[in-house]
């Protein structure tokens, strides 16, 4: 049977290989048959019907693979579609699965670290300013985290900080090294120059996620004057040599408007920007300015705007907060995604800055199993409606919960804020979203269908695999009782 699946992988990847040969050659005639044979590689039907899209031509994500294609250099799409669409994806799915039920613990398909905490910008109430800016993730310890992920089934490795293009070399290395991999850098873009933009097209598996904050006076805001002229010079630097490339974008109480304009979004694609990542600003840290936080108005206003985007503009936008419904929660805590610090504190998320454990102390496989990850493991979703995804912002009681029941310490070394601080600052706002995302839930048309479902059980070994519904009277918390904490 492993024989016969083998064969089967081998002879799909040569199909897939010679279908992306000819979209390269004519995209608009062959890819459909490029999306063809990347379905090969799903048995899952929610995810085939994903992909579709990307050959209805009436769809905008067809009209995004299309630009694609026709405007980012041929290696870079090459390694996209392989690395992502299919090890990522598909392949390295089915490996973290397996995984998971033999450990019973969340694996995540992707991992966020930080190179380094140094930075060359000092950005109005950034949660980074909270780590020592001494710190560093060594080349060596890098592709050691990678090797293990990849050992695990992740194929997908983003990058924070810090600048982490501060050590665009090591970054630039790594690509190198494991071309079955996607790399994607969080970077403030005041780094890029003809010479990192040509071995970005020569390595073709790291793109650039450029922090933008709207355009000159919401950027310059926060980061700086002059950052916003700096980030359009290294967009039309990646546009020039055909980088792939999209946008990093923090909404929040004085940019709301602009951000979430067709004016901005429309901006961006034309300067070359292919995805946006969208975040909602987090009160993290001594430093931290609690009035930026989105009113709950403003945090509406991006849901209903994100989703008419994804129906009318050719880039593919994810908001971490409003598309929890997709998620069907938090991502974090192993489930999608963890974060380690460029100390290499094993953090739940790139927000959460406590830890059980060292990266340099314990292997990958063995983070994931540490207290607090087994935590969120027992406690996801922290919210039946999945609009309410995250321990911090929405349900900060469950936060305090997990840490103090975990016993986890602050990875912050500047000011080492407690949970009880923290979450206090986000007690506010969640009373003031909650009856605003629960409307929502109950008037949109707009949401997934994974809405009334509940998560996947893949680390369960009772989970028979079939869809659960979501008992709005049912709450896997209810056992958790405020004097625990």
């Amino acid at each position: 049977m492993i024989r016969m699946k083998s064969k089967n992988l081998i002879i799909n990847r040569l199909a897939l290989n010679i279908a992306t040969r000819f979209a390269i050659k004519n995209p608009k005639r062959n890819i459909p048959r490029l999306i063809k044979s990347v379905e090969r590689f799903s048995s899952d039907p929610n995810q085939k019907k994903h992909l579709k899209a990307f050959r209805d031509e009436s769809n905008p994500m067809y009209k995004l693979l299309l630009e694609s294609f026709e405007n980012i250099n041929p290696n870079t799409m090459k390694l996209l579609i392989r690395n992502l669409g299919v090890n990522a994806a598909l392949v390295g799915i089915e490996r973290t699965r397996e995984v998971m039920r033999e450990n019973q613990c969340n694996v995540p398909i992707a991992i966020l670290m930080d190179p380094t905490s140094a930075c060359n910008l000092t950005c109005k109430g950034c949660w980074a300013a909270e780590y020592d800016k001494t710190d560093n993730l060594s080349y060596r310890l890098m592709d050691r985290i990678i090797m293990e992920g990849k050992d695990l089934g992740i194929y997908w490795y983003l990058y924070s900080g810090g600048e982490p293009t501060i050590r665009k070399n090591d970054l630039l290395k790594l690509a190198k090294k494991h071309q079955d991999c996607v790399f994607l850098a969080f970077t403030n873009g005041t780094l890029v120059d003809e010479e990192f933009a040509i071995a970005l097209a020569e390595v073709g598996n790291l793109t650039l996620a450029i922090s933008v904050e709207g355009f000159e006076e919401e950027t310059d805001f926060r980061r700086g004057e002059g950052t916003y002229q700096k980030v359009i010079r290294a967009m039309k630097i990646l546009k020039e040599h055909r980088v792939l490339f999209g946008i990093s974008t923090c909404y929040h109480n004085k940019n709301t408007d602009v951000v979430g304009s067709e004016e901005f979004i429309d901006y961006m694609i034309e300067m070359g920007a292919s995805y946006g990542w969208l975040f909602t600003y987090m009160p993290l840290g001594k430093d931290a300015l609690p009035e930026l936080m989105s009113t709950p108005e403003q945090r509406e206003f991006m849901f209903h705007q994100v989703r008419k985007f994804r129906e009318t503009k050719s880039i593919f936008l994810i908001d971490f907060w409003n598309d929890g419904d997709y998620a069907r929660g938090c991502i974090a805590g192993g489930r999608s995604y963890l974060h380690i610090n460029a100390n290499g504190d094993v953090e739940p998320c790139a927000f959460i800055h406590y830890s059980n454990v060292n990266i340099k102390d314990v292997s990958l496989l063995e983070s994931l199993k540490s207290p607090l990850f087994r935590q969120y493991n027992r406690r996801q979703p922290f919210n039946n409606n999945y609009l309410r995804p995250c321990p911090l912002l929405d349900n900060p009681d469950k936060l305090k919960v997990m840490v103090h029941k975990s016993k986890a310490k602050s990875t912050q070394m500047i000011d080492e804020e407690s949970v009880d601080d923290l979450t206090d600052k986000c007690q506010q706002a969640a009373k003031e979203w909650a009856p605003v995302a629960d409307r929502i839930r109950r008037e949109s048309n707009k949401l997934s269908k994974f809405v009334d479902l509940k998560p996947p059980r893949y680390w369960d070994v009772e989970w028979d695999g079939a869809e659960e519904r979501i008992d709005d009277e049912e709450t896997n918390y209810k056992s958790i009782k405020k004097e625990e904490y």
